[in-house]
């Protein structure tokens, strides 16, 4: 039993293997959704005292537990229609009761009718503000028995990661959403180049390597899972503690999981602009959005753009767009580039979010902008 709910996985040697569902759930699934469906409109409340109850079908017990768990998430409700605002009435009634030696259905009519409701809509609203009360209501899109399996499936994984020491994610693909996701949500990253194997090597720090706050860590973690669907290949590894053993968790390209939204194309609309006005603009160049990172100096550095003149493959530049800067971080970024032995690289720097007046490096190739890249200074840069 995890913090974050039941897990449904078994020891073989030293891998811990996960229950994925499958097909074979799909019949009691179903069972589930219906049950759940009967209950829309009723409080909250109800429907967890039903589910507490076994389904009428075989279910494996665990497994119904962690679905429970899934379809509480997705679930929407909405406040009931008190007729008088709960606090209060608490308040009115509560005070009425201290202040009156009378039988507590005296007190109610009494309060009841002061206010010009029924005794019945009085005492309706008393907790209708309390979670159990909210009404459910119908699901925003339809939920069926294969994307519940999927949703199940990456609960599991996810939970399974809160035990983590540490993971190891070999990807290719999309990596540098996936590093700058890790970097955003604040986890403990390092991106290594896999040489001629091709893409990199995300190494994360577990939950279980800290000293605290590890299941808001572990949540965090979890929610590199849905990423993954989206690279080309990945191959997760990763060091859970777990029946008092070290234990390696495997996920591949493949596995049952539920995949996240779509990564954006652009970061950002500048970004997009760019592209689409220097495709126009430069119809004998080819833009390549997140090209392979570099290697420099021991880091990887992940370029925005590669601009691939196609009658000439030799000309090959190189660009980043930079939001906030100073004169020093683009030294050092220059400096790692030029650690690649990689000269052919254009920087566009926003003038307006210059956090310091020094000049920049005389060497440096910039485009400066506001608001917008203009294509025709990158080519010309490029001598395109």
């Amino acid at each position: 039993m995890s913090r974050d709910g039941p897990l449904s996985y078994s020891v073989a040697g030293s891998l811990v293997v996960p229950h994925f569902l499958g097909t074979q759930d799909h019949p009691w699934l179903r069972v589930l959704l219906e049950e759940r469906d009967r209950f829309v409109g009723r409080p909250q409340r109800e429907l967890d005292a039903r589910l507490r109850e076994p389904l009428p079908c075989a279910s494996p017990p665990v497994k119904l537990k962690l679905a429970v768990r899934v379809l509480a998430k997705l679930q929407r409700s909405r406040r009931t229609c008190a007729a008088v605002p709960p606090r209060q009435a608490r308040e009115v009634l509560f005070q009425a009761a201290a202040r009156e030696a009378a039988p507590p259905s005296v007190v109610l009519a009494g309060v009841a009718a002061e206010l010009g409701v029924a005794p019945r809509e009085l005492d309706e609203s008393l907790f209708a503000d309390l979670p159990g009360e909210k009404l459910l209501a119908p699901s925003a899109s339809p939920v069926s028995p294969e994307d519940l399996v999927l949703r199940i499936n990456l609960a599991l994984v996810q939970g399974l990661l809160c035990h983590a020491v540490w993971v190891r994610i070999d990807v290719e693909g999309q990596t540098r959403g996936l590093v700058r996701h890790a970097r955003l949500r604040g986890l403990i990253c390092t991106v290594t180049d896999r040489g001629g194997l091709g893409g990199v090597t995300v190494t994360l720090s577990g939950p279980l390597a800290l000293f605290r706050n590890t299941p808001l860590y572990g949540r965090a973690l979890g929610e590199i899972v849905p990423m993954l669907a989206w690279c080309a290949r990945f191959h997760l590894r990763a060091e859970c503690l777990l029946q008092g053993r070290r234990l390696t968790l495997e996920l591949r390209t493949g596995d049952p999981v539920f995949p996240g939204s779509a990564p954006r194309p652009y970061d950002s609309g500048i970004e997009e602009r760019f592209a689409r006005e220097f495709r126009r603009l430069a119809p004998g160049w080819d833009i390549v959005r997140e090209p392979e990172p570099v290697n420099a100096a021991g880091t990887l550095i992940f370029p925005d753009f590669a601009l691939q003149c196609r009658a000439d493959p030799g000309r090959r530049w190189l660009l980043e767009i930079v939001g906030y800067w100073t004169p020093d971080y683009v030294a050092r970024k220059l400096a790692r580039y030029r650690s690649a032995q990689l000269f052919n690289l254009i920087l566009c720097i926003d003038e307006q979010r210059n956090c310091a007046s020094a000049d920049l490096p005389a060497d440096a190739r910039i485009v400066r902008f506001r608001r917008r890249v203009d294509p025709a200074a990158v080519l010309r840069e490029i001598g395109g």
